[in-house]
């Protein structure tokens, strides 16, 4: 059995999803999975994500679902029982990471600074999401900041594109990437299936 870093590791880029009606999680979900991308992030930032998690771990019981911008425990407990294998939180909030740790969610926090990424470590965590990436100094600043922590890995979003995705997960020890472009909410909402598909294709092709 993979560990999810070594999932993640293995998908490379990883599906950030804001979800408007949770039924629309089925088509996506196959989309995404029959074109060679078989994860996604749906992000609390709709009502809709507990349902979309549910519908998804039912429909797609092989994908690597995680859920995305978890501010707090009440919504760490709500993505576990619905499938989510593990969550993703824009920040570094300690409150969060313990209690995910002791429900036993697997949690990456989001840090751009080398403050956070010294919290986070201090709490026994070395995969974390750099986020947001591109407002954050990029390449450049990804660089820096593995330099002198050699433990810990990053999982780089915001602002990442099917232009600048290999420059990212070219660096060693950058795991995977959080992408939006091959799941765009206009796309979604107007249920557009088989370009969702082909984008996310083309996104698997990219790396491989």
């Amino acid at each position: 059995m993979m560990t999810i870093t070594q999932q993640l590791a293995a998908i490379k880029i990883i599906p950030v999803i804001a979800i408007d009606r949770a039924e629309d999680i089925v088509p996506l979900g196959k989309a995404l999975f029959d074109n060679g991308l078989p994860a996604a992030e749906i992000t609390f930032r709709s009502d809709a994500a507990v349902n979309a998690i549910r519908l998804l771990r039912e429909s797609q019981p092989e994908m690597l679902i995680g859920a995305g911008t978890i501010l707090n425990i009440e919504q760490a407990i709500a993505a576990k029982e619905a499938g989510a294998t593990f969550v993703v939180s824009p920040g570094f909030n300690p409150k969060t990471v313990k209690a995910c740790q002791e429900i036993g969610i697997y949690i990456i926090p989001g840090v751009n600074n080398p403050s956070a990424i010294e919290a986070a470590i201090e709490m026994g965590l070395t995969t974390l999401k750099f986020f947001p990436a591109e407002a954050s100094g990029g390449i450049n600043m990804v660089k820096s900041l593995l330099g002198p922590y050699s433990q810990i890995q990053f999982m780089p979003t915001g602002g990442i594109t099917s232009k600048n995705i290999k420059q990212y997960l070219a660096i060693d020890r950058v795991l995977a990437c959080g992408g939006t472009w091959m799941v765009d909410k206009t796309m979604i909402n107007e249920g557009r299936w088989d370009e969702i598909g082909r984008l996310a294709r083309e996104a698997s092709d990219l790396i491989k």
